[in-house]
């Protein structure tokens, strides 16, 4: 299987969860940047999974994942990684949350993932969701994107975790464990 992005972050994931055998686009030579231009994180997925399976012709699983806030109404949620334009680095997006933050008491969040595996002919979707709160500064050096403002339950951000515990808390490995579940059905039922 392919999967549809040149993140290491999320490919490390993804790998960790689903097998060594996932391979990259740049391992397939793809270099294609899917317009990420649907409203939901599963017009996202779905659409990245059909347009690299129209190169490939491999089986392809695809992700849009993204930062919900709470008290800005689910902002930045399917923008999280443009918000602030193509260019912008993570700590340049997380001092804009953590500014729009600064004044408000409901700090709750969600980290949603949504994971499409297309083959063709079948369609299949998963999610994974995380709650925590926003921290009031950034904080941790492992992880990418949001995960140093993403603080859990247990007080430490998502980037202060190991990859290991990382791993086997997010919401893409929530995601991932129900599409593998997913797939396991599919081989008994899409013969």
């Amino acid at each position: 299987m392919v999967f549809a992005s040149n993140n290491k972050g999320k490919l490390k994931e993804i790998r960790y969860i689903l097998g060594d055998n996932i391979k990259s686009l740049k391992d397939l030579n793809i270099d294609i940047e899917v317009v990420e231009d649907g409203n939901t994180f599963y017009e996202n997925a779905s659409k990245k999974a059909t347009e690299i399976y129209k190169v490939c012709h491999e089986a392809v699983i695809a992700d849009d994942s993204g930062l919900c806030i709470d008290a800005l109404d689910d902002f930045p949620g399917v923008m999280t990684a443009r918000f602030l334009g193509e260019n912008a680095s993570n700590i340049e997006r997380n001092n804009y949350i953590l500014e729009k933050m600064k004044n408000k008491q409901d700090r709750s969040c969600r980290v949603i993932c949504v994971l499409v595996y297309y083959d063709g002919e079948h369609l299949l979707a998963s999610e994974g969701v995380i709650k925590g709160i926003i921290s009031k500064e950034r904080r941790g050096t492992n992880g990418f994107g949001f995960d140093e403002i993403v603080e859990l339950e247990d007080g430490k951000t998502l980037a202060e975790l190991s990859s290991d515990e990382k791993n086997k808390i997010s919401a893409r490995y929530l995601a991932a464990i129900q599409l593998k579940e997913l797939l396991n059905d599919k081989k008994d039922n899409f013969k």
